[in-house]
């Protein structure tokens, strides 16, 4: 038996160094492109966050407790990027 384990040892030896090579360089690979997606994927969302209005309308609060006097549940979500009730502070 532990003739036959020495053997084996030794048979797949010369394959350990190219299977390992490739493993690493396969994580390495799968790790970059996890990055990529993960940041493309927040540019994504960071620029359909800076779409919403919310803070440059005059019904808006800045109170965590009510932060819109018009629309309250949509106020500040993705949802009042195309508020019907908005009104720039500035068109007084």
């Amino acid at each position: 038996m532990l003739n036959f384990i020495s053997f084996l040892i030794y048979g797949i030896q010369p394959f350990l160094i190219p299977i390992c090579f490739i493993i690493a360089w396969t994580v390495i690979i799968l790790v970059i492109l996890n990055l990529w997606t993960v940041t493309q994927a927040t540019v994504k969302t960071a620029q359909k966050m800076h779409k919403i209005p919310c803070h440059n309308c005059q019904f808006f609060t800045n109170n965590y407790r009510l932060k819109c006097t018009v629309n309250p549940y949509i106020a500040n979500t993705e949802a009042a990027i195309d508020c019907q009730d908005y009104q720039s502070k500035t068109a007084r």
